[in-house]
């Protein structure tokens, strides 16, 4: 009776829980000019960002285009190191509005083109060119994102700088290639505010309101002068006439509307759009079913395979047990052999290790709402933060493999798993940022931001991998169930369709499905779907890695010299998941990938390794130390003698002894000498 009614109580105190975001910001209010104090201004700024298009990766400043400027002298928001990194360029804007006062058909400025002029023939020019090319404003008031809503209620981010006649009827002249082109000269604010005098927060003092969404409606309207303006003008303006000189009038209107949707629930209408939630949905759907079908083949392989070749291989019914091995029990004693290039490999595992733990730290602060979108650059900046701190991780898990494949270059491995990997991204990075320079793009990152990036790179994240190295070669190696034989087994030519090539091929396309719909898409923060997508990618290259690997030991297509080997093999289905990322992102014109493609691979070089590594240890563990702790009780025959002799020694060159040699009694001196020969 007490448990009924403190669950009671529980649900009752839950219905009066307020829900909170995470980390809070502090909301803006906003009165009419006559009610104006210092906290609540009339004055609503909008701000200008900086112009891009999915048609190219190049952005440029809002002053790039010849369009109304503000005024130097108004504040400029300080941007953080995401917000640079991520090429936003945000400047005020010459837009005047005032809280609750409606404007219509205002004018903001007018620009003449004379076409006798070089210059002014560049700037109509640029205009066009950007319209074509279909660049995107991007503004911003009160920290919202001004959006252009289509129809269904979905809004996108930004508005066009115009249109042309191919985009309106779905035909046109061809001219230039493009039809006519129309420049969007006014644009309509309508601007949703929550008011508060009915709040009972502000009862005594009574205020404003709090703005909830900014959309516009862009059109294109050819005024012919600036003393009687027509916002109710159909005529258009065209771009193309190239025999007369050309005026553009500049104009704006501003409509407010209530609401009564609450300030903390204002970002919701922009988050949740129907177009983008759907494709999220079936992309989490796909990635579920491929997981499914991988579990339910390791399950078959651990529930019916292994368990009936490990009892099988316990049982000594008969004397010759030994000599019926078969499958992946033939190279028990080479899967532990260190792998070809052992440096190298430990370097990649390493930057894997730092880039996986960096992803995971940072989606779960997004998903706890600390990297909100109203923060703008937090996850950008919170990302290079972690990287560099997980520093640390780099160098431990690095030196940690490479101690355990026998490596001795100590020195040589701090050293790459500090520069390698960081060096190649940095690497690429400045030499796209040089061709941003020289396309003048906004994109282009300040050397003052290089300058900092570096001072991160060898003045923080350097010492940390020093210090996790440092830790990681004062700890004792790694022990394997099974010694590795002294001499490679020797592996009988394969036909083409069981080569590392065509199942590494198909093992690489499983974890690129998972993730596909996501890296199609640009930056955005459903960081729910993206945290879920991220487990699933994780969980099918565990899974597929550890299918690939029990196939490749069954087929004893282990090579074990200086080729590819099974650690290498586990990486090698991310290899191909890279390369197929990098076909998409080719056929995308390789617009948004830059080195995130890169980044992935090292992380899931790290889950792929350290799946197939887990699994051959289980298979050894389970299967091979049963196996011969039995034969030290058998002794009743010389055969069995001879084992529990060679179990006593070196008992992994039992298998390579019983099918290279008849089995025969021998004395112990003898027999040494045989293991050692």
């Amino acid at each position: 009776m007490h448990n009924y009614t403190f669950i009671i109580l529980l649900l009752l105190k839950a219905a009066l829980v307020n829900p909170f975001y995470l980390p809070g910001l502090t909301p803006v209010n906003f009165c009419p000019k006559e009610m104006e104090k210092p906290n609540c201004k009339s004055d609503i700024k909008v701000y200008v960002n900086r112009l891009n298009s999915k048609n190219t990766i190049l952005d440029y400043e809002y002053h790039d285009f010849d369009f109304c400027l503000g005024n130097e002298h108004d504040d400029t928001p300080v941007e953080n190191l995401g917000q640079v990194l991520f090429g936003e360029r945000i400047r005020p804007s010459p837009y005047k509005i005032n809280f609750l006062k409606n404007e219509t058909c205002r004018l903001l400025c007018s620009k003449f083109y004379n076409r006798k002029v070089v210059t002014d023939v560049r700037k109509l020019r640029r205009l066009k060119h950007g319209i074509t090319k279909g660049y995107y404003h991007h503004w911003i008031v009160d920290n919202l994102p001004v959006t252009f809503c289509v129809s269904h209620g979905v809004c996108f981010n930004g508005f066009p700088m115009g249109t042309t006649s191919l985009d309106i009827i779905g035909r046109s002249s061809r001219k230039n290639g493009y039809g006519e082109v129309y420049l969007f000269n006014h644009v309509d604010f309508i601007i949703e505010y929550r008011d508060l005098s009915h709040d009972p927060n502000y009862f005594d003092d009574p205020v404003g309101g709090r703005i909830i969404s900014v959309k516009v409606v862009p059109s294109s309207l050819n005024h012919i002068k600036e003393d009687s303006l027509d916002c109710d003008n159909s005529e258009m303006l065209n771009l193309n006439d190239d025999f007369h000189d050309m005026k553009i009038i500049y104009t704006y209107s501003v409509k407010f509307l209530k609401t009564d949707i609450k300030w903390a629930s204002r970002w919701d209408y922009i988050l949740n759009s129907k177009s983008t939630t759907s494709i999220q949905w079936f992309g989490i759907t796909n990635s579920i079913l491929i997981v499914l079908f991988l579990t339910g083949m390791i399950g078959v392989i651990f529930l019916r395979t292994l368990r009936r070749d490990i009892s099988r291989y316990n049982q000594f019914d008969s004397s010759d047990d030994v000599q019926e091995e078969f499958g992946w029990k033939l190279v028990h004693g080479d899967v532990f052999r260190p792998p070809a290039c052992r440096l190298l490999l430990s370097v990649f595992l390493g930057s894997g290790a730092q880039i996986l733990c960096m992803v995971f730290v940072t989606l779960v602060l997004a998903c706890l709402g600390f990297l909100s979108p109203a923060r703008r650059g937090a996850l950008m900046t919170c990302g290079v933060a972690l990287y560099v701190c997980f520093g640390f991780v780099n160098g431990y898990v690095s030196a940690t493999f490479y101690k355990a494949f026998g490596g001795t270059l100590w020195k040589k491995n701090i050293f790459l798993s500090a520069v390698l990997c960081p060096g190649i991204i940095f690497a690429g990075f400045f030499l796209c940022n040089i061709i941003l320079w020289s396309q003048s793009s906004s994109a282009a990152i300040p050397f003052s931001t290089l300058l900092l990036l570096l001072f991160l790179w060898f003045g923080v994240s350097t010492p940390l991998t020093y210090l996790g190295a440092f830790l990681a070669f004062q700890r004792s190696r790694w022990s394997y169930p099974v010694r590795t034989n002294q001499i490679p087994r020797q592996i009988p030519p394969q036909p083409f369709f069981s080569k590392p090539l065509p199942a590494t091929v198909m093992a690489g396309i499983l974890p690129f499905g998972s993730i596909y719909v996501q890296m199609a898409h640009l930056t955005y923060y459903m960081f729910g779907f993206l945290f879920v997508v991220y487990l699933i990618l994780l969980v099918t290259i565990s899974e597929t890695s550890i299918i690939l690997c029990y196939f490749q030991l069954c087929g004893e297509r282990l090579l074990l010299s200086v080729q590819i080997d099974h650690c290498w093999r586990g990486v090698d289905c991310i290899v191909l998941f890279l390369l197929f990322d990098i076909c998409i992102h080719l056929f995308h014109y390789v617009r948004h990938s830059r080195f995130c493609f890169m980044l992935l691979v090292r992380a899931s070089n790290l889950f792929g390794l350290m799946d197939n590594r887990i699994f051959i240890y289980y298979l050894k563990s389970k299967c091979l130390k049963r196996k011969y702790c039995k034969m030290k009780k058998r002794k009743h025959d010389k055969k069995n003698k001879l084992l529990h002799l060679l179990c006593s020694l070196e008992f992994e060159a039992i298998i390579e002894y019983a099918h290279r040699t008849e089995i025969r009694p021998v004395n112990k001196k003898e027999l040494k000498n045989k293991i050692k020969y």
